[in-house]
């Protein structure tokens, strides 16, 4: 699944993850609720991505994994610190490694922040995210993550799902059935699908939100092949 960013975009878009991160966290208030993650509150966010980069960095330098523990002093900080620290492992590792799922899985976090900021999902518009980076991470969902073997994309019969951005000109052709999918990723006209088959569009933020379930309006099951929400991965 390569990618059209440079490794520069990518850590540009984690620090701005993280920006979104620690301002929207702060104006929530660590005990507010997450709507994007349920059973959530902000406290536990902040702990979850900041054990979650420590984990990465970790990993990056060969090193063990890192178990979880109480946030040391000010939460804020300790996530700062742990963003610093997994933007140097990553620009230590080869080919830089894991920035463009570190950049995306910030990204939805810092989202995350932001539903707790408005007490809802949030709208396109209302986050900071723009369209190269939500094409990437439209990219990054569909060849990677909802393409794997324990992916949960999956169908009782062979179809076909077209996910077209209305304001880029990049589109996925999702072959989908009972084992694991195949997406091409394609730009320019959109390819013809069987009228039986399902066509998810919209801009490319508001995809890269209901693909990686954070978007207020949510994908529709007369245009999707599985329940609203179902959610393809753990981020």
């Amino acid at each position: 699944m390569p990618t059209e960013l440079s490794l520069a975009a990518h850590l540009e878009g984690l620090r701005e993850a993280l920006l979104a991160l620690v301002r929207y966290a702060d104006r929530a208030g660590l005990d507010a609720p997450v709507p994007t993650c349920p059973g959530w509150v902000v406290r536990d966010l902040v702990a979850h991505t900041g054990q979650a980069h420590r984990s990465t960095a970790a990993a990056l330098r060969g090193e063990g994994p890192v178990e979880a523990g109480d946030v040391d002093g000010d939460p804020m900080e300790w996530l700062r610190d742990g963003a610093i620290e997994l933007v140097e492992a990553i620009t230590r590792a080869p080919q830089g490694f894991l920035a463009r799922r570190a950049c995306h899985l910030t990204t939805l976090r810092a989202v995350d922040a932001l539903s707790a900021a408005l007490g809802r999902r949030p709208e396109p518009g209302e986050t900071w995210v723009g369209p190269d980076l939500a094409v990437d991470g439209i990219d990054e969902m569909l060849t990677g993550l909802a393409t794997g073997p324990t992916s949960r994309l999956r169908t009782a019969e062979e179809a076909v799902l077209l996910v077209a951005a209305d304001d880029v000109l990049d589109w996925w052709l999702v072959r989908v059935g009972p084992r694991p999918a195949v997406a091409r990723r394609g730009s320019g006209p959109r390819p013809e699908v069987p009228v039986a088959d399902w066509v998810l569009a919209g801009s490319a933020v508001w995809l890269y939100l209901a693909l990686w379930d954070r978007a207020a309006r949510p994908m529709s099951p007369d245009r999707w092949p599985g329940p609203p929400h179902a959610g393809w991965s753990s981020a």
